[in-house]
């Protein structure tokens, strides 16, 4: 879980770039707000503190990426101390909002039993809703997933629908 949570910082890093990981992970029902920006700064400059703070604000007013960066600074004690139950809450509020990359790591961590009790059924919903939307790494697992008969039944068709979709998303292990 610490590789997914550190490759689910990268949302952080990516932001401000411009390139493709922004497109994927940016709040498609609106413009990344000011105060979420202002977050993103800080965390770039190491201001962690101040980028905790500033993301829990915009959280709680409902941007979606807010709601995800300030979930891992949480789970990460980032800023602060670790707050595991603030940070799933905050995980699974994005998660529900339909960000991809939110429920990918909310499915990593069911995968993993990281943070929660292993479930690989609870996983592999959460996968499978992330895959849906063309999230990559989501597609990746579920179809780890279907060829292992983890948290499904075993499916080598639905298995190589997921690869491909995988690896026509650029996944070089697809």
């Amino acid at each position: 879980m610490k590789a997914a949570i550190a490759a689910a910082s990268l949302v952080l890093l990516t932001l401000t770039s411009g390139g493709a990981a922004q497109a994927q992970i940016q709040d498609k029902t609106k413009p990344t707000d000011l105060a979420t920006q202002n977050a993103v700064a800080d965390y770039n400059a190491g201001n962690l503190v101040s980028a905790r703070s500033k993301f829990g604000r915009a959280a709680k007013k409902g941007s979606r990426l807010a709601e995800f960066n300030y979930a891992m600074m949480l789970l990460n004690g980032e800023g602060g101390p670790a707050d595991i139950p603030e940070g799933k809450k905050w995980l699974r509020r994005a998660a529900d909002a339909n960000m991809a990359h939110a429920q990918y790591v909310y499915g990593k961590m069911y995968d993993d039993g990281k943070f929660v009790e292993r479930d690989p059924t609870e996983a592999h919903r959460w996968f499978f809703r992330a895959a849906n939307q063309g999230h990559v790494q989501a597609e990746l697992a579920l179809a780890n997933q279907f060829l292992d008969g983890r948290g499904t039944a075993r499916d080598n068709a639905q298995a190589f629908t997921w690869y491909k979709k995988a690896a026509q998303g650029g996944d070089m292990t697809a």
